[in-house]
């Protein structure tokens, strides 16, 4: 297993390297002059220079001067992020890093809460579908699941704002002061994303719960709840974990619809403010810190597959 992971870890390197200069050709020369896009286009050269020199973005881009190959923009990016350096906020001109370390803890007390509770209800209800297939209780929970993807999430939100905050007074509407603030957000995400994370967990029970294992299982007479969380779920929790694993990077990045409507100050609402603001070098840093958690997320689901599943091997 540890040549398997030392293996991946040396593959992250030149895939690393391949965001960060992709990264840095749609934020540095796609997206034009960082200082026109902020300044304006009513600015001075004098403006224009000053802040170009105060941000190195009057270095070359990516090969530096004779001598100096490696002083350019590029480079210095690399260099930075290698050193955990993510740049400098021109809007709140203070550190990226800074930034984003006080929005991490608000973002993981939303998002974390959101993953785990709805994934567990979903398994739940996933479970019941699956063993009362084509009974009374699969074919509701089959309709609630198809009316809670109809709904749109932006719906969700301000139903859920109006009714149970404005109206009924249960919630407060905003702010981040006391962890009940994070009680309604919760509650919608979990909502909002029941219906799609049901249907895929119950298909991929059911093609698990046909299989000649769970016919041997009954011939034992192991009772159905038994099979169903010992053996079936075991047996289907390599697509659940595939599934899951695609929403973990968000759990730091944040949820930009819940974070901006609730007003809790996460690495979502951080993300609409540097948009807004043309903050490049902050919504750079977040593309980058996803793309990072990527490449982690994507070797732990590796490693729980063969945790899961003996029959899965760790080599080439």
């Amino acid at each position: 297993m540890w040549k398997y992971v030392g293996q991946r870890l040396l593959e992250v390197v030149p895939t690393t390297f391949g965001i960060l200069l992709l990264t840095f050709l749609l934020f540095n020369v796609v997206g034009g002059s960082p200082a026109v896009t902020i300044l304006g286009k009513n600015a001075t050269a004098e403006s224009i220079a000053a802040f170009n020199h105060r941000y190195g973005y009057d270095k070359p881009l990516v090969i530096g001067a004779a001598g100096h190959p490696f002083d350019s923009q590029f480079f210095n990016f690399v260099k930075g992020v290698a050193k955990g350096d993510l740049g400098y906020s021109t809007e709140l001109n203070e550190p990226v890093a800074d930034i984003l370390a006080r929005g991490v803890g608000p973002s993981l007390s939303l998002t974390v809460p959101i993953l785990v509770g709805g994934t567990i209800v979903a398994l739940m209800l996933a479970l019941v579908s699956a063993a009362a297939r084509g009974g009374w209780a699969d074919r509701t929970i089959l309709v609630l699941s198809t009316v809670l993807m109809s709904v749109n999430y932006v719906v969700w939100v301000l139903a859920g704002q109006f009714l149970l905050s404005y109206k009924a007074g249960l919630f407060p509407v905003w702010g981040y002061s006391s962890p009940f603030h994070l009680v309604l957000p919760v509650l919608i995400g979990i909502v909002s994303s029941l219906g799609m994370d049901i249907r895929f967990f119950r298909t991929a029970i059911l093609d698990e719960l046909y299989k000649p294992y769970v016919l041997t299982a009954r011939a034992k007479g192991l009772s159905r709840p038994v099979i169903m969380v010992r053996h079936v779920l075991r047996n289907a929790l390599i697509p659940i974990v595939t599934y899951v694993s695609l929403s973990i990077p968000y759990l730091f990045t944040g949820s930009l619809l819940l974070e901006s409507f609730f007003g809790i100050p996460g690495l979502g609402s951080v993300s609409i403010n540097a948009i807004h603001s043309s903050d490049m070098a902050v919504v750079r840093a977040v593309v980058v810190l996803g793309a990072l958690l990527y490449q982690f997320v994507n070797l732990v689901t590796d490693l729980l597959y063969a945790a899961l599943d003996p029959r899965v091997r760790l080599a080439k």
